[in-house]
């Protein structure tokens, strides 16, 4: 990925997701969208954007989404590796909070504004 190159990790059902692709639309800000579902993260790419968000494990999960919640996640996450939970993760995009944002120098999980704003715009 370039240092300029921002990838946009996103369902396209998703209304939140929707939004912040018009957001950054309406901001000229360039990006390469990828849908989550399609292409999975793999754990190592998880790890890697874990590490830079400087976020807790539990806020890559879209804890929100169905699958999450019938696999029972919020009991068995606290008692999981980091090493785990990108395995997990890795194996179904609907798992991850979305949208997930990614570029060189940063890591923005789900779509706030007010973050977006301060981050990308400066």
């Amino acid at each position: 990925m370039s240092a300029g190159m921002i990838t946009a990790l996103c369902y396209p059902k998703c209304s939140t997701c929707k939004k912040a692709i018009k957001w950054l639309d309406e901001h000229g800000i360039p990006y390469e969208y990828r849908d989550i579902t399609l292409q999975n993260p793999t754990s190592e790419e998880l790890a890697a954007w874990h590490a830079r968000s400087g976020l807790s494990i539990r806020r890559l999960f879209n804890t929100s989404g169905m699958l999450y919640r019938q696999m029972g996640l919020k009991d068995r996450l606290p008692g999981m590796s980091d090493e785990e939970c990108y395995q997990l993760l890795s194996t179904d995009g609907m798992l991850v909070k979305r949208p997930l944002l990614v570029g060189a120098d940063l890591v923005l999980v789900g779509f706030r504004e007010a973050e977006w704003e301060q981050r990308l715009l400066g």
